[in-house]
C-alpha cells in the first residue's frame, strides 16, 4: 500500500510550520526570550518543552508573551518543576487552570504540567515569547519548540 500523504505533510495541515527550537540555556533566576515574532500577529499552534538538563533545584518558571507595543502577558504561570526532580528527557507540557469556574468558567492561564499537552491556539504579536526562572540557584534547562502559523502575511516565529 502507497503512502498519498506524508507525517511532513499531515503535521504542516494539522499544525502548521515545521517546530521551531529554542534551548533556554542553563536556568538563571533570569528572564529570557525563547522565541521573537515579526511582521505581525501569528498563532501558536503547538508549544512545549523538552529537559535537556535534570532540574534538580527548587524553582519555578513562567512563560509570557512581551509584545513590543502592548501589555506583558503572563500565559504560564509560575510552575514548581524543582523541588521534585525532573529528569533530563522529561516532556514539559501545560495544563490550564481555571479562574473561578463557578462564576465565570473562563480559562485564564496555564501551568506546566510534566508529560502533559501541548498550548495551543495562543495569538501572539509582534515581540517575544520569554521564559521567566526564579529561584535561588535554579539548575537545569529545556529546549523550547513551537509550531505556529502566521495571521499576518510576511509575520514568523523564530528561535529567540
Amino acid at each position: 500500500m502507497s503512502v498519498m500523504i506524508q507525517g511532513s505533510q499531515l503535521r504542516n495541515l494539522r499544525l502548521g510550520n515545521a517546530p521551531v527550537s529554542s534551548a533556554s540555556g542553563a536556568f538563571a533566576a533570569d528572564t529570557r526570550v525563547i522565541f521573537t515574532v515579526t511582521g505581525g500577529e501569528v498563532l501558536v499552534t503547538g508549544l512545549w518543552g523538552v529537559v535537556t538538563t535534570a532540574i534538580t533545584v527548587a524553582n519555578t518558571v513562567a512563560l509570557q508573551t512581551n509584545p513590543t507595543t502592548g501589555d506583558t502577558k503572563v500565559f504560564v504561570e509560575a510552575t514548581d518543576i524543582g523541588t521534585n526532580d525532573t529528569a533530563a528527557g522529561t516532556v514539559v507540557g501545560f495544563t490550564p487552570s481555571i479562574d473561578d469556574p463557578a462564576t465565570s468558567g473562563a480559562l485564564t492561564e496555564h501551568s506546566i504540567m510534566l508529560g502533559g499537552h501541548l498550548l495551543r491556539d495562543l495569538v501572539v504579536t509582534t515581540g517575544d515569547i520569554e521564559q521567566v526562572t526564579t529561584g535561588t540557584n535554579p539548575d537545569g534547562a529545556i529546549t523550547w519548540y513551537a509550531t505556529w502559523v502566521p495571521l499576518t502575511d510576511g509575520a514568523s516565529l523564530v528561535a529567540g
